[in-house]
């Protein structure tokens, strides 16, 4: 089949997970949704305060976000997204329909829904490319950037344009993505083995929010804009004006350390980086303590 050779490839990105959660926030949040023009948006909260808002990558949930939303929640008001395509949020069929403009405009859609005017943002892989966009285009609304483990997009597209001959092999599951065509495949099994990694409880809320959710839809995210970071599109995009804070699992065979270089020079304020060597792709589940408890002083300093 057309997908063996992705799912290949998306097994070896996905990397190692955490088997338990000491603190489950599964049944202690408030569910809301969005609107942004027909498409409903999906969002968990948790805590009071001022908000920060959590955006998942591929594949995942709002329910990636636990730990931190877990830790954090008794100081600020934690809301999570599942974006489009995936969970709770709506499935919009066609590839135009999850360009990147739509994404930034989900963002949006929930901070107003919220009723708030600005937000610490917080991204994590295609997330973390919606979140650097949004910043971008409205650094109004944004108080404070955290990204997880996706580079700046001109410091990735340097690298996928200049690849190594590592790179470039771990990158070949995008550049298949992206090029393939939607044909309503399932939901990989890959996805079910993935969940059972992660423990008993955990594992049984992926599979059920997984069985919710739109391949294509995910496939969709590449489709649209994969080739646009990686054409270096956005290489003339401004520079932030927040606070920026930046993890990077260095085990990360996805999203290579090498394009984090020079991203103090697209930042106009204080950029943290936190290298985290043991971790990999899903950082904030892989070392949830350092990430949580590094978010919590650096916004605290902030504050």
């Amino acid at each position: 089949m057309r997908w063996i050779s992705m799912l290949v490839a998306l097994a070896f990105v996905a990397g190692p997970v955490l088997a338990a959660d000491a603190d489950d926030v599964w049944d202690r949040v408030d569910h809301h949704y969005a609107s942004n023009g027909d498409v409903k948006i999906h969002y968990a909260t948790l805590g009071q305060g001022k908000p920060i808002v959590f955006v998942h990558g591929f594949p995942d949930i709002w329910y990636s976000w636990r730990h931190q939303m877990n830790a954090l929640s008794a100081t600020y008001r934690t809301a999570a997204i599942d974006g489009r395509g995936y969970n709770q949020s709506d499935k919009p069929k066609g590839i135009d329909n999850y360009k990147m403009p739509h994404l930034v405009a989900d963002i949006a859609a929930v901070i107003a829904d919220m009723g708030e005017e600005k937000v610490t943002l917080v991204g994590h892989d295609w997330g973390g490319a919606i979140a650097w966009r949004f910043a971008m285009v409205h650094s109004d609304k944004v108080e404070r950037l955290v990204i997880l483990n996706l580079t700046h997009p001109k410091g990735y597209a340097a690298v996928v344009a200049n690849p190594t001959p590592e790179q470039d092999a771990n990158v070949q599951y995008a550049r298949r993505f992206a090029s393939s065509e939607p044909d309503g495949s399932a939901m990989p099994d890959r996805f079910g083995a993935m969940a059972d990694g992660m423990g008993p409880v955990v594992g049984a809320h992926y599979k059920e929010a997984f069985g919710r959710s739109y391949f294509d839809g995910m496939l969709n995210y590449y489709r649209a804009n994969y080739n646009d970071v990686a054409d270096g599109a956005w290489n003339d995009a401004p520079n932030l004006r927040m606070s920026v804070l930046q993890f990077h699992g260095l085990q990360d065979s996805a999203v290579d350390k090498d394009g984090l270089k020079g991203t103090w020079d697209w930042i106009d304020n204080d950029y943290t980086l936190v290298t985290v060597p043991s971790a990999g792709h899903f950082v904030q589940w892989e070392a949830p303590e350092m990430v949580s408890e590094t978010m919590r002083a650096w916004l605290g300093a902030r504050d």
